[in-house]
Order: structure tokens, then C-alpha cells, then sequence
């Protein structure tokens, strides 16, 4: 089980991010949250199996089409347990 913090920046809000990104997680089965932040970034928590994590990860580098993702910052810390599932957080 892989778990990690993520800060993504660039055109990651107004365009359909978070939910694209908890129905990416959902399919993989991960737990955690996605949710807006007032800087204009993007925070994403997520925990799962290692090979779901990648593939996770892939995603939220490219992001939905409409979006555009500058930059992805990783933080590997453990940190609380995530809620069951994955949810979009305001």
C-alpha cells in the first residue's frame, strides 16, 4: 500500500478536475480526496496498491483534457488514514 500528498498547479480549476479525478480514482479503487485550494491549486490525497498508484499518478500528471497541468508536487510522508473511498472535498 502506496499513500501520497500532491499539490498540482497550472489550469487545474474551473475544468472539471476534481471530478475527473475521483471518478480516476474510483475506477482504481484508491481512498483519499481531491479538493480546491484558494491559491488555485489542486490538493489530492490518495492510498492504494503501488501499481494503482503509478497509474494514478500518470493521470494526474496529464489531467483532463481541458486542463493543463504545470506541475505535480509529490510528498511520500505518511500521513492520517483517508476516508473509505474516494471523495471530492470543497
Amino acid at each position: 500500500m502506496k499513500q501520497f500528498h500532491a499539490i498540482v498547479s497550472g489550469r487545474v480549476q474551473g475544468v472539471c478536475f476534481r471530478a475527473e479525478t475521483a471518478a480516476a480514482a474510483q475506477r482504481l479503487g484508491l481512498r483519499g480526496f481531491v479538493r480546491n485550494l484558494a491559491d488555485g491549486t489542486v490538493e489530492v490525497r490518495a492510498a492504494g496498491p503501488a501499481a494503482d498508484i503509478e497509474q494514478f499518478l500518470v493521470y494526474l500528471h496529464r489531467g483532463p483534457r481541458i486542463a493543463r497541468v504545470d506541475d505535480v508536487r509529490l510528498d511520500w510522508t505518511a500521513r492520517p488514514p483517508l476516508p473509505e473511498g474516494f471523495e471530492v472535498r470543497r
